[in-house]
């Protein structure tokens, strides 16, 4: 099977709004593994990696976010493959 890797950036009204877990609950109905965090400047990090098709699904749900959160500018990048075994909210 295919999978596709990406780091995706999520700035916005994104911290404070449910985005973490909404990402994390999208990511798990849509098979996709990886990790989802908050940063210092306010905006919202994402590894994540799954079938082409299913990354389409899920970032359509980071473009729009939880019904509390406004998101401003999403940014993709593609990325190496590091084999996450499920998708977890990182806390520092």
């Amino acid at each position: 099977m295919e999978i596709k890797a990406l780091t995706i950036l999520v700035r916005g009204r994104v911290q404070g709004v449910f985005f973490r877990q909404s990402t994390r609950d999208n990511a798990l109905l849509l098979d996709i593994r990886g990790t989802v965090q908050n940063q210092a400047d306010g905006s919202v990090f994402i590894e994540a990696e799954g079938a082409p098709e299913n990354m389409e699904l899920f970032l359509a749900c980071c473009r729009k976010g939880p019904i509390a959160a406004r998101v401003d500018e999403v940014e993709i990048h593609e990325t190496m493959c590091k084999r996450f075994s499920s998708f977890e909210i990182v806390r520092h």
